[in-house]
């Protein structure tokens, strides 16, 4: 990172030199939107956006870990990790105030006393370039101020806060939205700061939202311009009776939060079935909505933030993960997790603060959670393609594991990892689930033993049914009704077992073991 005069580039330039890479790409670039679809702009083919959050809004108002390894080695794990997009962080500040036009990142990190994570910068990164890592960027306009985000009362968010300038805000969108207009790899950028404020109305939402947006298209029409809602970016539900009136054709995307807060004590407590029902039913009326209008009234949603514990160490967050999962699956949308940082240079008083939601270790060597591919293939692939021909199926998606129903060479039935696929078909309630383009359906031989393929499929142990929206099951051959169970994490047998927990508010055992999915998908493999 040093230059021929031995200066640390200047702050303001970070982000471009993060981003000027020259990227290997399977799409043509810039993307656009096709009704809810991301897609690309030449070809018009779906783009699935599967990102990870990198954080660059903190004090040190650097994209984090560049102390632990080279950005271009960072960059070429996060596509190991089967992520195609970066959701970049940046504070307003950093290119409008004028305490920044001069600061270096030497500098920056000086006047926090880390300097391990100088020496460490130095060392790692001495061209700060991302390499042809491949990777799409969207950048987001995360807070004003430096800072980690968010209190309902830091002064920090959006209209009425006490560091809120519109002007300033509308200038910063300017500037960046301009900064990468050669950088085609950039691919969209946030109308809107994290959208609290001690008096932010939708009135004020509406107003602020259109300038923003027009802000970025005038300066760089290539970009998507992604909007996000009220409350931490948690609602945007005003939007089914009042369209925002958007000169965008073909650019806008609708942004939304979820995590298991603020509902953690019922994810703790109460039977996830129960809860993830209604949490579904609730992330519908917020946001969900906007994918389904058809045509010119539905949008892409991009769930811009979810995370969990990485750990696995968090009972909500472990009882969370798998509806979204399962949610995220059946609507096959676009996403950005949170995080990437396996540490940060400096938060909450601390150097080295380590990131538990982290997707890297604090070493930013290794995944935190070993499972991690397998636990989220089937949410990084595309499931469902608008410009395929090809007839539907369906996968039958435990999402507990992240691994799909499979009938293996022997024609067991089995659970493995989702590239894995298995094509079922089922009409619905009371009918077989049958393997694709064959006479063999799932059959009940007992309870507490394997589900088995046979061709007997006329009668109740080979019907079925979706019941709690997430329980596959079937007349047992005592006549109770028995639901698909994964066997054990150790183990890929596919049992036959007693239904837990179908309407019980609490469950002693957890019902996530039978949470099969039926997932719609029309991709040619």
């Amino acid at each position: 990172m040093p230059s021929g005069k031995g200066r640390w580039v200047r702050l303001l330039l970070l982000l471009s030199l993060l981003v000027a890479w020259a990227p290997r790409r399977a799409m043509s670039l810039p993307l656009s939107t096709s009704g809810r679809w991301v897609v690309d702009a030449v070809s018009g083919r779906r783009v699935k956006l599967r990102c990870v959050n990198w954080a660059a809004h903190m004090p040190a108002v650097l994209a984090e870990g560049l102390d632990r390894k080279p950005v271009d080695s960072i960059a070429a794990r996060v596509v190991s990790l089967g992520f195609n997009c970066v959701r970049l962080t940046w504070a307003t500040e950093l290119f409008t105030s004028p305490r920044y036009e001069n600061l270096t990142v030497a500098g920056s990190l000086r006047s926090l006393a880390l300097s391990s994570a100088e020496v460490g910068v130095a060392a790692n990164n001495p061209a700060m370039a991302i390499g042809e890592a491949g990777l799409m960027a969207v950048l987001d306009n995360h807070v004003t101020r430096p800072k980690w985000c968010c209190g309902g009362d830091d002064g920090n968010g959006f209209f009425g806060d006490a560091y809120f300038d519109p002007e300033q805000w509308l200038r910063g969108l300017g500037t960046v939205a301009r900064r990468f207009r050669d950088h085609p790899q950039v691919t969209a950028t946030a109308a809107a700061a994290t959208t609290t404020g001690v008096s932010l109305t939708s009135a004020d939402w509406y107003r602020y939202v259109t300038l923003g947006e027009a802000v970025i298209h005038d300066a760089n029409p290539d970009l998507l311009v992604v909007v996000s809602g009220l409350s931490y970016d948690t609602d945007l539900s005003f939007l089914s009776s009042r369209p925002l009136p958007s000169l965008l054709d073909g650019k806008l995307v609708f942004e939304i939060h979820w995590y298991s807060f603020p509902r953690r004590r019922e994810w703790e407590a109460l039977s996830p079935t129960r809860v993830c029902s209604d949490a579904a039913v609730g992330f519908e009326a917020r946001a969900g909505f906007l994918v389904g209008g058809g045509g010119r009234s539905s949008f892409p949603l991009f769930v811009s933030e979810f995370g969990v514990d990485q750990r696995g160490e968090d009972r909500a967050d472990n009882q969370f993960l798998s509806c979204f999962l399962a949610f995220a699956a059946d609507r096959d949308l676009d996403w950005a997790l949170w995080a990437l940082q396996g540490s940060y240079y400096w938060r909450n008083g601390r150097a080295g603060f380590e990131e538990t939601y982290g997707v890297l270790d604090s070493d930013w060597e290794l995944p935190r959670n070993p499972q991690f591919q397998e636990r989220f293939r089937l949410i990084q692939d595309m499931i469902q393609d608008p410009g395929s021909s090809a007839p539907a199926y369906q996968l039958i998606y435990h999402p507990l594991s992240g691994q799909c129903l499979h009938a293996d060479g022997s024609n067991n039935v089995v659970l493995s990892d989702c590239r894995n696929r298995t094509r079922w078909h089922y009409a619905g309630s009371g009918a077989p689930v049958f393997l694709t383009n064959s006479s063999l359906c799932l059959r009940i031989a007992g309870d507490g033993l394997p589900v088995t393929l046979s061709t007997e499929c006329g009668d109740l142990h080979s019907t079925w049914a979706v019941i709690s929206g997430f329980h596959l099951a079937a007349a047992g051959t005592r006549g109770r009704r028995l639901c698909l169970q994964s066997s054990s994490p150790e183990s890929s047998a596919v049992l036959t077992k007693d239904c837990l927990c179908l309407v019980e508010p609490v469950c002693p055992e957890n019902p996530q073991t039978q949470w099969f999915r039926l997932v719609a998908s029309n991709l040619e493999w």
